[in-house]
C-alpha cells in the first residue's frame, strides 16, 4: 500500500530564506522534523487508504495522531507562508504584527502564534505544541525551538522579528481572500 501523506517539497531552496532562517535549520525543520510528523501520522494510520487530514484534525480523539496530524498539517501551510522575495506588506497583516509578537512571544513551551478568519474578523491566537487554530488560517508562525534554535538560541524575540523579513505576502493576500 502507497502511503498516503507524503512530505511535500519546499518551494524554494534550504538556503534560501537566509540570512534570517540558517540552511541547516531549513534542512532539520523539513526533512527530520516535518518528515516525521509525515512518517508517524503513516505508521499509526496504516489502513487508512483515503484519510483527509482534516477530518483526521476534527474526529480524531487520540493524542499521537492528533499531535502528527497537526505537525504535519501546520507544517505544510508555515513553508507556504515564507518566501525568499522581498514582496509587498499586507497593511491589514502588519497593523496586527505587534500583537502577533506579543502572542508568539508568550507561548509557553512550544506552539503557533497565528492571525485567523473567524466570523469575519481577523484574529490573533496561539496553539501549544502543533495544535491547529479555529477559523481560517492567514498567517502562522512556527515557535518551536527547533524552527529557530540553531542560528537565535534562547532568543525568540529575534527570530520572530526576523520572521517579517521572510512572508510570502503574495500567500497570505491569497488567504485573506
Amino acid at each position: 500500500m502507497s502511503k498516503m501523506f507524503i512530505l511535500p517539497d519546499l518551494p524554494y531552496s534550504f538556503d534560501a530564506l537566509e540570512p534570517y532562517i540558517d540552511t541547516l535549520t531549513m534542512q532539520i525543520h523539513h526533512d527530520k522534523h516535518h518528515g516525521g510528523y509525515v512518517k508517524n501520522l503513516n505508521d499509526l494510520l496504516p489502513d487508512k487508504s483515503d484519510a483527509d487530514l482534516l477530518n483526521i484534525l476534527q474526529t480524531s480523539t487520540d493524542q499521537k495522531i492528533l499531535n502528527n496530524a497537526g505537525g504535519h498539517y501546520n507544517h505544510s501551510l508555515f513553508w507556504k507562508l515564507l518566501s525568499p522575495k522581498h514582496l509587498a506588506p499586507s497593511p491589514k497583516i502588519m497593523a496586527l504584527k505587534e500583537e502577533f509578537n506579543k502572542k508568539a512571544l508568550s507561548i509557553f513551551g512550544s506552539g503557533w502564534a497565528w492571525i485567523t478568519i473567524i466570523n469575519n474578523q481577523l484574529t490573533i491566537s496561539n496553539t501549544t505544541n502543533q495544535g491547529v487554530p479555529k477559523g481560517k488560517i492567514i498567517l502562522g508562525l512556527d515557535v518551536w525551538e527547533h524552527a529557530y534554535y540553531l542560528k537565535y538560541q534562547n532568543r525568540r524575540a529575534e527570530y520572530i522579528d526576523a520572521f517579517w523579513n521572510i512572508i510570502n505576502w503574495d500567500e497570505v493576500d491569497r488567504n485573506l481572500s
